[in-house]
């Protein structure tokens, strides 16, 4: 049952298609949204919210919130397993330059509750239960092929698609747009759980890059809990990496522990670092994982996601209302660039000082850091870029 829409169709509701949503119909752009899931998932994926993106999400409206439920850190550090503190950051050298000089520990879901809650306002409609299989485009619309949750074929036309499917994206795939890089070798796993690490470790800030020539770990706070990666052999089976098990024993040679952690969550996943050969392929658009993915090493992929759909929505409600098409094409170039060159380049560097195991490396890198944070105009440096606010400056001159 195709019929023609004056509309853009975003594909995915997941913060970065919520995000394009919201920014769209605030520039009075219609907007329908395709989604695959019933319901809101209230699970434990991205939670870390760096500066910038706040920003952006005052632009929305929905900082403030988003802010009075997570946790807000003002610092974060670099640690070595067995002599602690390496470097303390301090983001609150970012006053002036950004309205949140914090990263804000927050589980996603909750800002995908809210984003929904406000396209509400808008009355955007947001078609639940929908598997998108293909797209296919003339040269002034784009038709999504998909089927509801019965199988029944479904056809949705509109003027533009955002692709904004996640990592799998069926719009990415329609397309044959390539998705070259790597995958990492190690699986990482990640634990969730309720026990209190800052009572384990001295000066433990609420997130913390904890490097070991043998085993690196990460501890990252939200407001009810402490999350752990650690990287696990590839060679074993999910099953056996998430056995209950074998959790305890990682978390207990994290910190030991007289009695059971109480563990609320785990999963094991392989990390990619992929980057799409085009954002762009006529009236559609990727945005989010489905045209970058990285390690979760700086917490830079939903952040930069957020990044491309603000990017992204700015320049088509542009479009829209009157401008060249060709703004699509400088998207492509802004949001490409920023992800080979920033978010891959800097989370690559956080696995490579915290895999490092030649000890001449790794004091180098660890006097590099102190070095770093003694000196003031360094030290904003560096939480100019881990923050990702200069990725932005940065973009701005790319024609």
């Amino acid at each position: 049952m195709a019929s023609t829409h004056e509309r853009v169709i975003i594909v995915g509701a997941g913060p970065v298609g919520l995000v394009a949503a919201v920014q769209l119909a605030r520039r009075g752009v219609p907007v329908l949204i395709l989604e695959t899931t019933e319901a809101l998932a209230e699970d434990l994926r991205a939670s870390t919210f760096h500066p910038p993106t706040l920003d952006m999400l005052d632009e929305l409206g929905v900082a403030s919130d988003v802010v009075r439920q997570g946790l807000i850190c003002p610092h974060w550090q670099f640690r070595d397993r067995k002599t602690g503190v390496i470097a303390t950051f301090d983001l609150g050298l970012l006053a002036g330059e950004t309205s949140h000089p914090y990263r804000l520990q927050c589980e996603q879901w909750k800002l995908t509750r809210l984003l929904r809650d406000k396209l509400a306002q808008h009355g955007v409609d947001i078609v639940y239960g929908i598997t998108v299989n293909a797209v296919s485009q003339t040269d002034s619309t784009v038709t999504v092929l998909g089927e509801d949750s019965d199988g029944a074929p479904l056809s949705y036309e509109g003027r533009y698609v955002i692709g904004a499917d996640g990592a799998r994206s069926a719009v990415r795939k329609s397309l044959g747009v390539d998705f070259p890089g790597m995958t990492i070798p190690e699986i990482y796993l990640t634990m969730s759980t309720s026990h209190m690490f800052e009572q384990d470790f001295p000066d433990l800030s609420s997130i913390a890059y904890i490097s070991d020539p043998e085993e690196w770990f990460v501890l990252l706070r939200t407001p009810t809990l402490w999350r752990v990666l650690i990287p696990t052999d590839p060679t074993l089976p999910d099953e056996q990496i998430i056995d209950p098990a074998r959790v305890e024993a990682r978390l207990q040679s994290i910190a030991p522990q007289a009695s059971a952690y109480p563990v609320v969550h785990r999963t094991a996943y392989r990390v990619h670092e992929r980057v799409a050969q085009n954002y762009v392929a006529g009236r559609v658009m990727l945005a989010g994982d489905a045209a970058h993915l990285n390690n979760p090493l700086g917490g830079m992929g939903m952040n930069g996601g957020v990044h491309d759909a603000m990017n992204l929505a700015d320049k088509l409600s542009q479009i829209w209302h009157g401008a060249d098409p060709a703004l699509l094409l400088r998207y492509e170039r802004q949001r490409r660039h920023v992800a080979v060159q920033t978010v891959q380049a800097q989370a690559l560097r956080n696995r490579s000082i915290l895999n490092e195991q030649d000890p001449a490396a790794r004091r180098a890198y660890h006097d590099d850091l102190r070095a770093i944070v003694a000196d003031p105009e360094r030290h904003r440096d560096y939480v100019r870029k881990s923050s990702m606010l200069q990725s932005l400056r940065d973009l701005e001159q790319l024609d």
